[in-house]
C-alpha cells in the first residue's frame, strides 16, 4: 500500500522530485532517464515506469534552462528506439509460446491480449500510435516481435514514433510547462496527461467487452 502511495506521488509531483534529481545528480541526469525511458519502453515487466507525463515533466525543466534542450531530446529518442527494438527481440526470442504462459505478476495475459487486438486493428501504424497509450506502449513492440513482424518495416515505425513522441511531449513541456497556470496547476495538468494517455485504450477496451457481451 505504502508503495503505491509513493507511486501515485511521484507521479503527481513529478516536477518536484524531477527536480531534486536533476539538482543531486548533474550531469548523470541525462544517463538516469534514458534509463528510465529505455525500460519503460523496452521491458514488458516495468510498463509502470512514468513516460508521457516524464517527456513532458523534462521539457519543462529544459525551458527553465535546468536542461540542455537538443541533448534531452536527441537522448530520449536514442533510449525510445532502443527500448522499443529490444521489446522486439524479445519478443521474437519467445515466440507465440508466450501466450501460452500463466498470468504472472508483471507479464499479464491480458495486457499482451489488449495489445495484440489492437496490433491486429491498427496494423504497422500500432508501433506509432502506442508510443502515446501507457501498457500498450511497451507491449506493442513485444507483440510484434511475437507475430514475426518484418524488422525493417518495424524498424522505420520505431524511429518515427520515438521522433513524434519525444517532440511532442517533451516540447509540450517545454512550451506550455512554465505558463503560470500550468505552474500553479501541475500537478491536475499531469494527471489530465495520465487520462488523456489511458483513454484509448480504455476505450477500445470496454468496446471490445460490449461486442463480446452483445
Amino acid at each position: 500500500m505504502e508503495l503505491i502511495k509513493y507511486f501515485f506521488d511521484l507521479l503527481l509531483h513529478l516536477d518536484s522530485h524531477l527536480g531534486t534529481l536533476i539538482a543531486s545528480s548533474g550531469i548523470w541526469i541525462y544517463v538516469i532517464l534514458f534509463v528510465i525511458i529505455f525500460c519503460e519502453t523496452g521491458l514488458v515487466i516495468t510498463p509502470f515506469l512514468p513516460g508521457d507525463s516524464l517527456l513532458f515533466t523534462a521539457g519543462t525543466f529544459a525551458a527553465r534552462g535546468d536542461l540542455h534542450p537538443i541533448w534531452l531530446m536527441a537522448i530520449l529518442i536514442v533510449a525510445g528506439i532502443l527500448g522499443d527494438s529490444v521489446n522486439f527481440a524479445i519478443g521474437k526470442a519467445i515466440g507465440p509460446k508466450v501466450f501460452q504462459y500463466p498470468d504472472s505478476r508483471f507479464l499479464r495475459q491480458e495486457y499482451l491480449e489488449r495489445t495484440h487486438r489492437f496490433y491486429e486493428k491498427h496494423g504497422g501504424k500500432t508501433i506509432i500510435l502506442a508510443r502515446f497509450m501507457p501498457i500498450i506502449r511497451t507491449f506493442a513492440p513485444f507483440v510484434a516481435g511475437v507475430g514475426s513482424m518484418h524488422y525493417r518495416r518495424f524498424i522505420l515505425f520505431n524511429i518515427s514514433g520515438a521522433f513524434v513522441w519525444v517532440f511532442l511531449l517533451t516540447g509540450g513541456g517545454y512550451f506550455f510547462g512554465n505558463l503560470p497556470f500550468v505552474q500553479r496547476h501541475f500537478s491536475l495538468v499531469i494527471l489530465a496527461i495520465i487520462i488523456l494517455s489511458i483513454l484509448p485504450g480504455v476505450i477500445e477496451y470496454l468496446r471490445h467487452r460490449g461486442k463480446d457481451v452483445g
